[in-house]
């Protein structure tokens, strides 16, 4: 008689495994280690449960601890409104996962027990800052070979989101990238530095924006001008460039008043900004009202810079296996590189959190999860 509901049996009866949790919004302090977290199981027969050995932090952590985006995210979680309140506690955050296969729903038959895999979860998941997690088949790919793990989990997260701006919102591959002109705004980040070195592998022209002690960074990834944003007006300074094809905004705000003027008129050039209303809209309108408030904002952003002869788009993170085996193929040429900032170990969550909330980080900061505790 078959295992019960896409189970594989297997030998282990875990019920609990150490990971980093919070049981309510803030700031750092709301971190707790626990050794009790319940252990993950699979529930749909495409999903696979991994052994995290190294996660990696991103702005929306600090975010999600902060409780941005809970109403959507807790939608996303229980959409038919089945659990009573405030059930999205305890709540492990991380997005970011390199590690080995445990198990397998009975669906899966392109990863087995033993494989060494990367993933970016969606943030309506529980995270990888614990022993294990699970995700769905179509979330995971094979990890980099020519990459530790420490490396790989530092590229899941910010390389589907930097792939999704530039390739399926704003347009750009391997065959048409040639010759054009793109500017990156926050180029130090870990988007920043995915998409210089991405952009620069399809052979486009890139000025990357970013604080002067990044330049070197910025020249080694191969950006063809560095402009430091703190050396006078920013704005000026751009002004004095031929225009671009393509603005990739990691930094939002007043930069867009100024921006889209940069671009080549009636060219079908593209501005793709990262920094989108829309999970603020909707903590601060409730979900039907913020979704109407967003497609609004952005309807009528996009046709006043029609108007003005240029696309104005919006992008945000996917998760996406198949799109991960294409940043895979390109780690593993040798046209992108992780761009770690720092390690820390399992039980320095907190201190890492703390790092990335200094802001001005160069690259990624990740976690060492399997390392000596």
């Amino acid at each position: 008689q078959p295992p019960v509901r896409g189970l594989r049996a297997s030998p282990r009866a875990r019920c609990a495994m150490p990971s980093w949790v919070i049981d309510r919004y803030g700031r750092n302090d709301v971190l707790r280690f626990t050794r009790d977290m319940v252990f993950p199981t699979i529930h749909f027969p495409n999903e696979v449960i991994i052994k995290v050995h190294a996660a990696s932090l991103n702005p929306i952590d600090l975010s999600m601890r902060s409780g941005y985006g809970a109403t959507a995210l807790n939608m996303k979680r229980d959409p038919l409104k089945l659990k009573t309140m405030e059930t999205e506690f305890p709540l492990t955050l991380g997005r970011d996962v390199s590690g080995v296969v445990m198990e397998c729903g009975l669906s899966v038959s392109y990863f087995k027990p033993g494989d060494e895999v990367w993933a970016a979860i969606p943030p309506w998941k529980q995270g990888t800052l614990s022993e294990f997690v699970v995700a769905s088949g179509n979330e995971v790919s094979f990890k980099p070979k020519c990459l530790s793990h420490t490396e790989a989990a530092s590229l899941p997260y910010v390389g589907l989101t930097a792939w999704s701006a530039v390739n399926q919102v704003g347009g750009l591959n391997q065959s048409n990238c040639s010759g054009k002109r793109v500017l990156i705004l926050g180029a130090s980040g870990g988007v920043g530095t995915f998409a210089v070195q991405l952009l620069k592998a399809w052979g486009a022209d890139v000025t990357a924006v970013c604080s002067h002690d990044a330049s070197t960074l910025m020249k080694k990834l191969g950006a063809d001008d560095v402009i430091d944003y703190r050396s006078g007006n920013l704005e000026e300074q751009l002004k004095t460039l031929p225009l671009f094809d393509f603005i990739l905004d990691n930094v939002g705000g007043s930069t867009e008043k100024w921006a889209l003027d940069l671009l080549k008129k009636w060219s079908g050039a593209t501005y793709v900004t990262l920094v989108t209303p829309f999970l603020i809209n909707m903590d601060k309108l409730g979900v039907a009202d913020g979704m109407l408030q967003t497609g609004v904002t952005v309807g009528s952003k996009t046709v006043k810079h029609l108007f003005k002869g240029v696309h104005y788009r919006w992008a945000f993170f996917m998760p996406s296996g198949p799109s991960l085996d294409e940043i895979a193929e390109l780690v593993d040429s040798g046209k992108i590189q992780p761009v770690i900032d720092q390690v820390f170990s399992f039980s320095e969550v907190p201190k890492a959190f703390l790092k990335l909330e200094g802001g001005h980080a160069r690259g990624k900061t990740v976690i060492d999860v399997i390392g000596k505790k």
